[in-house]
């Protein structure tokens, strides 16, 4: 299967919507929140002008940024996630069907304001794009953040070796990743960690040390944030994304 033909499916883009903007599942917090709550963490003072959410999905992070941030730009490969994303900012609501056994579903609707983020919906803008593949105009950022993405890239080292570029100096780049390199999303010849260089465990925190390096110092050690997808009411995926925090460095 295709990376298009997988987010497109409808039954795929409802389980992103609870999982964004539904329950909390198994005690865990809700993850693109908290991804955002870490970004902001980090910032720590910093500039807060200009935000870039790389693989936003179906917008829950670039809501959550916009709370704090001026401007919030949200970019997603799936026409259909941004579809939702730019309906759900105009609307003001989040409504869907949610998979619950077989065919049978729940309706689901939930308001912005309800989550607290009906005046952040005003200053993000929802855009199709890849990030391997960025246009020029998305440039000027005091934060990238990349959530659950590369290890779901063609190419990664297109979109790790140039993102620098779209960045302030002293900027931040935030990645979290589960790390889950398969070659349906990324050929093998293209993972940035996960096998053996010169006979030793090559990690994916290698790679991204060794492509960041030119232009980026590490802030903070890495840390775990967990996650649930629930796919139908008996059925769920328990995951943990390594989050890493890059501080662009001066030329």
């Amino acid at each position: 299967m295709q990376q298009a033909e997988y987010y497109e499916n409808d039954t795929t883009l409802a389980q992103y919507l609870e999982f964004h903007f539904g329950e909390r599942w198994h005690g865990e917090a809700n993850f693109p929140k908290a991804l955002a709550d870490a970004a902001m963490h980090a910032m720590d003072g910093r500039p807060l002008d200009r935000a870039l959410d790389i693989g936003c999905a179906v917008g829950r992070t670039s809501l959550d940024l916009a709370r704090h941030f001026r401007h919030v730009d949200g970019i997603d490969f799936s026409r259909a996630f941004v579809n939702k994303c730019q309906e759900v900012a105009r609307d003001r609501r989040v409504r869907y069907a949610r998979p619950e056994e077989g065919e049978l579903v729940t309706f689901q609707d939930q308001s912005l304001a309800s989550l607290g983020l009906e005046e952040a919906a005003e200053r993000v803008s929802f855009h199709q794009g890849d990030a391997c593949d960025l246009p020029s105009q998305f440039t000027g950022y005091d934060l990238v953040l990349a959530g659950n993405l590369i290890d779901r890239l063609y190419q990664p080292s297109l979109f790790l070796e140039t993102i620098h570029e779209r960045i302030n100096e002293l900027g931040l780049l935030v990645i979290a990743s589960p790390y889950t390199w398969l070659e349906e999303y990324t050929p093998k010849e293209h993972w940035v960690g996960g096998f053996k260089k010169n006979g030793e465990d090559f990690s994916t925190f290698d790679g991204l040390k060794e492509i960041l390096a030119p232009h980026f110092r590490l802030l903070f050690e890495p840390w775990s944030l967990p996650f649930v997808i629930r796919e139908t009411r008996n059925k769920f995926q328990h995951s943990f994304s390594e989050l890493t925090v890059w501080e662009k460095v001066s030329q």
